[in-house]
């Protein structure tokens, strides 16, 4: 029994745009306009339609059930598939999949886990897209943060576990067919959302190739796939994934609207990668400069030479879940400050840019905030 689509609301929610993003990519091509709001269609051995230009139309739904039937018919496909495809036409679709039990549920807890971590992986890929880096505090990231708002949790698929990303992507305004082994734009070239996508699958890749290469000794793998978008938040993420999902499969289905060379990118990680991308993420975190930390600290040691008004310090801080000793220079009425506390036997609060210089960390731009009362009822 063939199934047939007539919700009305549903049809109308497939925009002009990838209904015609849809039929290009499919051979169609636009041959004649038909009226003001309307265009002809024709390709190689396939039926001349018609595709409106605007929902405006008065039998929008009525004209849109009867292409998905013509876009069934000649792909041989049920017409309940066409409109999956159509209605996701104009983004690029980031599919993440678990391998869940024979009925392909997971875990409550793991299926929450896996949503938050593959927006943390889309995110670590925005975050590198103009900028790659082995680490980034995401939250200051705006032009991140913003794309991410824009990104919407499309439904479950069957097959597993699977959940989708909805990544939007402006049209291209000349449209041009996909062609096998044709060449992507120039990077640059891109708007910044084809960007992240892009990151992404490079960044995805790349890290498939360092865990390779790291298997056979390449120690320096992963700091040569920074440059590919692979980061500290990148790995955790993936790593995270991995052990929420077991063997993990991310797959890009790009865009029609916006044609690529090729139609989907799929890249798998197995059980065994999670140690690895979380170890490659940890000597991202103790390597890169972390700016703008606050350390509730005590003072260890203090010196300053007679002829001099900044003094050195060294604080004991809890850093990544361990007590570690932290180099600063105070300017003179800092180190007023944190003279009183050695003295007194008190915190203090410091924030600055903190930095792993060979094994110990050093804190630049340090300065030393009031600790609030512990008296206060409002603290």
């Amino acid at each position: 029994m063939r199934a047939h689509i007539f919700d009305v609301a549903a049809l109308r929610a497939v925009s002009p745009a990838a209904l015609s993003g849809f039929a290009r990519s499919e051979g169609w091509s636009k041959i004649d306009a038909f009226g003001d709001h309307a265009d002809v269609y024709a390709g190689d051995g396939l039926p001349e339609i018609i595709l409106p230009r605007t929902e405006q139309v008065g039998d929008y739904a009525a004209l849109m059930s009867r292409l998905i039937g013509v876009f069934a018919d000649v792909s041989s496909r049920d017409e309940l598939a066409i409109y999956r495809d159509l209605i996701v036409a104009d983004r690029d679709v980031i599919r993440v999949r678990a391998e869940g039990d024979d009925d392909g549920a997971v875990e409550l807890e793991d299926g929450v886990a896996i949503v938050t971590h593959a927006k943390e992986m889309l995110l670590a890929a925005a975050c590198a897209a103009r900028n790659p880096k082995a680490l980034y505090r995401a939250g200051a990231n705006r032009e991140a943060t913003e794309y991410m708002r824009r990104v919407k949790l499309g439904q479950t698929e069957h097959g597993s576990f699977v959940i989708t990303l909805l990544a939007p992507v402006p049209p291209l305004i000349s449209h041009q067919p996909s062609i096998p082994g044709a060449q992507w734009d120039p990077f640059d070239d891109e708007p910044l959302e084809r960007m992240v996508t892009r990151r992404l699958a490079n960044s995805l890749n790349a890290s498939r190739v360092a865990l390779e290469a790291v298997g056979s000794g390449e120690s320096s793998a992963f700091d040569e796939a920074v440059l590919s978008g692979v980061s500290a938040n990148l790995c955790e993420a993936v790593a995270e994934l991995i052990k929420r999902a077991g063997d993990l499969t991310i797959g890009i289905t790009w865009a029609r609207t916006r044609p690529a060379p090729e139609r989907h990118t799929r890249i798998t990680f197995s059980t065994s990668d999670s140690g690895i991308l979380s170890e490659a993420a940890r000597t991202f975190r103790q390597r890169e400069p972390r700016p703008d930390v606050t350390l509730h600290a005590t003072v260890h040691k203090l010196s300053r030479d007679h002829h001099e008004e900044h003094g050195a310090a060294t604080l004991k801080a809890v850093i990544d879940e361990k007590l570690c000793s932290v180099g600063v220079r105070f300017d003179p009425h800092d180190f007023d400050k944190a003279t009183h506390a050695i003295r007194d036997k008190t915190p203090l609060i410091v924030t600055g840019d903190l930095e792993r210089v060979g094994q110990r960390w050093q804190m630049s731009r340090a300065k030393v905030h009031d600790v609030p009362n512990a008296t206060d009822p409002d603290d």
